[in-house]
């Protein structure tokens, strides 16, 4: 059931199936669909992590991670408004971060749960940083996977003549008229696994080019880069951080000086076989050390 009740965007749910323990099973086969306003009805059991893909992504992007800890957690891999099955608003506006933020809150208030462990990839990341600056009280633990603190990026941004020269694809991308120059294809070209391209490809043919650049047209900072003004919220919860080395969009300097945003620990894993998209490069690494630290 699908319904479009408001000028916001509704991000899809993807809930991990009670047949966790069967690992043949193809995740897509083990994954209830359902929409923030289909009613919310509650499904699976354990805490609730929620999971927000990047670009160019969609929920799929988890799939290795939910098939193992949907075990033992309620799993919720979301799409990003703009994306796939989610909905499509119109305007630059409509992807501003505080909106993004608040399809995570809707998401979990749809679990009918008051907060979860929160989980983000590049633009998921920025999202999942956003979320628990500004909504701690609803954020348990805080996973993030190749994203700095926004501190860091807007540092090395401003700072950094290497990260300037390779952030010349955002530039690009908050140009107008950007989106023409894209296509489902090529935007599935880094997916390794044939298989997987092709779901991707459809997933892609399903979303919004206009909407994905506008993630970056609204939020990502543009030049002259300079720190931001005003203090930021430090982080009140435990998080783990992931890196793959090899990502050539957000290089690892960025990293530098996290902890004194944090009001608590800090765990960072950095892969140095790993690129951008490390929850897939180093799937099995990524979904160990998760369960590890949520363990602890």
């Amino acid at each position: 059931m699908r319904s479009i009740a408001s000028q916001f965007a509704i991000a899809a749910l993807l809930i991990s199936a009670a047949n966790a323990e069967d690992e043949e099973l193809d995740v897509l086969e083990r994954v209830t669909h359902g929409y923030t306003q289909s009613g919310g009805v509650k499904m699976g059991a354990g805490e609730p992590i929620i999971m927000i893909h990047g670009f160019p992504d969609y929920w799929y992007t988890w799939r290795h991670q939910m098939a193992d800890l949907s075990k033992d957690y309620q799993v919720v891999a979301i799409d990003q408004r703009g994306y796939n099955e989610s909905d499509k608003p119109e305007g630059v506006d409509s992807y501003a971060l505080p909106l993004l933020v608040e399809d995570v809150a809707a998401v979990i208030k749809a679990l009918g749960k008051d907060k979860a462990i929160i989980c983000g990839h590049d633009w998921g990341g920025m999202v999942a940083w956003q979320f628990a600056m500004t909504k701690p009280e609803m954020t348990e633990r805080l996973i993030i996977l190749n994203l700095p603190h926004p501190l860091g990026l807007a540092r090395e941004l401003a700072t950094n003549p290497e990260q300037q020269k390779n952030s010349a694809y955002a530039r690009q991308f908050q140009k107008e008229g950007a989106h023409l120059a894209l296509t489902a294809e090529a935007l599935a070209g880094w997916v390794k696994d044939p298989k997987a391209k092709a779901r991707y490809v459809e997933a892609f043919r399903r979303s919004s080019f206009e909407g994905m650049l506008n993630y970056y047209k609204k939020n990502y900072p543009r030049e002259p880069y300079q720190m931001p003004e005003g203090p930021v919220p430090e982080v009140q919860c435990s998080v783990l951080m992931f890196h793959g080395l090899d990502d050539t969009a957000l290089l690892s300097p960025a990293l530098n000086g996290t902890w004194e945003w944090l009001k608590k620990d800090l765990t960072l894993v950095t892969i140095p076989a790993a690129g951008h998209f490390v929850q897939q490069d180093a799937a099995d690494l990524v979904t160990r050390s998760i369960r590890m630290w949520l363990g602890r």
